[in-house]
């Protein structure tokens, strides 16, 4: 059952994507700010493996379909993103050649890729990727990439359910937390140092926004991970968050 659902639901997307390929190189809109995207597309030379560039990742396939499309496994499949071309002209500005081309923007903690192809019409593995991976459930050999990284820590909203607040600094310090959550008492709550020079806390917040800061002594100071800024009752430079 879990595999006719499956086919059901690709099938479904494709009839929705099926449509003639574009020459184009205008950017993905879900991908990333236009001038980030004509930075990475500009750097585009040949088809080849697909490779990691910051926290994008590079696709590329010949020219030789009506349509390409790619769908990938944090996505649960769900949406099928279609390929751009590139085009590439002489000194006349002829077209000479021309490629395929996808740039992701990798979600934060997506350290492995598995994803698919649709190559008018039909799934398939990437061609260009020698790396697979059985997906017993699906029953369907994937596509399968390497995308580890080093991520920088950073007050958030994990997956947990809980707002990881974060504070990077020299080792040894008691550093406190305060905000429009505790009415501003920075008392209550002190991060714990996991790691020399890395100090934490969760909290379990409501949705809404919120405004706090870290304390020292009777010093307080914003977020240095997250730029988002905001004041606190008595006009010092204090963080916001909100959380969905």
């Amino acid at each position: 059952m879990r595999k006719i659902c499956f086919f059901g639901i690709l099938l479904s997307l494709f009839v929705s994507c099926s449509q003639t390929q574009k020459e184009t190189v205008l950017p993905d809109p879900d991908a990333m700010a236009g001038y980030e995207y004509a930075d990475i597309a500009a750097t585009i030379r040949s088809v080849g493996e697909p490779y990691l560039k910051g926290d994008y990742v590079i696709f590329t396939q010949e020219n030789t379909a009506r349509y390409m499309g790619i769908a990938f496994d944090f996505e649960k499949y769900r949406t099928i993103h279609q390929f751009q071309i590139k085009q590439f002209r002489n000194e006349e500005y002829e077209v000479e050649d021309s490629i395929y081309f996808y740039i992701l923007k990798l979600p934060k903690n997506v350290q492995e890729l598995n994803y698919r192809l649709v190559v008018d019409g039909l799934w398939t593995t990437d061609p260009e990727n020698p790396i697979t991976e059985y997906n017993e459930e699906a029953d369907l050999v994937l596509s399968q990439l390497d995308v580890s990284r080093n991520i920088p820590l950073v007050t958030e909203k994990k997956e947990d359910g809980l707002v990881h607040f974060v504070y990077l600094g020299e080792s040894g310090q008691q550093i406190r937390l305060g905000g429009n959550f505790t009415n501003w008492d920075s008392w209550i709550y002190q991060l714990e140092e996991v790691a020399p020079g890395v100090y934490q806390t969760q909290l379990s917040l409501p949705p809404g926004t919120y405004d706090y800061a870290y304390y020292t002594g009777v010093t307080s100071f914003p977020d240095r991970t997250n730029t988002q800024r905001s004041y606190s009752p008595d006009g010092k430079v204090a963080s916001r968050i909100v959380i969905d």
